[in-house]
This record gives C-alpha cells, sequence and structure tokens, in this order.
C-alpha cells in the first residue's frame, strides 16, 4: 500500500488549504484513516481522523476548523484547513490501518503571523 501527499505549503494566518492523501488500494478497505502532524521534538499527534466509513474524529485545537473528507472513487482522503493559526504550523502526514500501519511521506504546512 502506497500513500502520497500533496497540498501543503506557506500561508499566511487566517488562510486555507487543502491536503490530499491518495491510496494505491480501495479506500473501504481501510476500517480507519486518519490525518497526523508533528513538529520538532514532539510527537506526532493525531489531528482528524475516520472510524469505520462515517464517523470522524478531530482533536480540540481544530474543531470547527479543519474538515476531514474522503472520495471512494478517487481513493483519495482529504483535509480542508481553514482559518489557519501559526501554531498549526507542522509536518502533516496521513495514515491508514487495514490491520497494519501505512503512513504518508508527510507534507509542510507552514502558517505565518
Amino acid at each position: 500500500v502506497q500513500l502520497v501527499e500533496s497540498g501543503g505549503g506557506l500561508v499566511q494566518a487566517g488562510g486555507s488549504l487543502r491536503l490530499s492523501c491518495t491510496a494505491s488500494v480501495n479506500l473501504l478497505n481501510m476500517p480507519y484513516m486518519g490525518w497526523y502532524r508533528q513538529t520538532p521534538g514532539k510527537q506526532r499527534e493525531l489531528v482528524a481522523g475516520f472510524i469505520g466509513a462515517i464517523r470522524r474524529e478531530y482533536t480540540d485545537a481544530v474543531k470547527g476548523r479543519f474538515t476531514i473528507s474522503r472520495d471512494n472513487a478517487k481513493k483519495t482522503m482529504y483535509l480542508q484547513m481553514n482559518n489557519l493559526k501559526p501554531e498549526d504550523t507542522a509536518v502533516y502526514y496521513c495514515k491508514m490501518r487495514d490491520g497494519r500501519e501505512y503512513w504518508g511521506q508527510g507534507t509542510q504546512v507552514t502558517v505565518s503571523s
């Protein structure tokens, strides 16, 4: 299984970005998928995730600003990030799990103040 991420970049505070994670397999075969982020010296943390095909979870810091979605036909998961803040700056990773874990390569998101 391969996951390819895209969509990171540099944006000013208050701006928006959309991250994409395209899988090499059918998303319906993945009971869990989500987005994580990591900053230097800190552990990777959950940002948003799908539990099953419909149920979504978000970390408190992004609720109301970020939206996780998926397009099964395109084998792609998205993370729409609105009203970005400097503290959202991190490398963002997608993860999928079917009993084994698979990670994307990571994409840098930098939010300037």
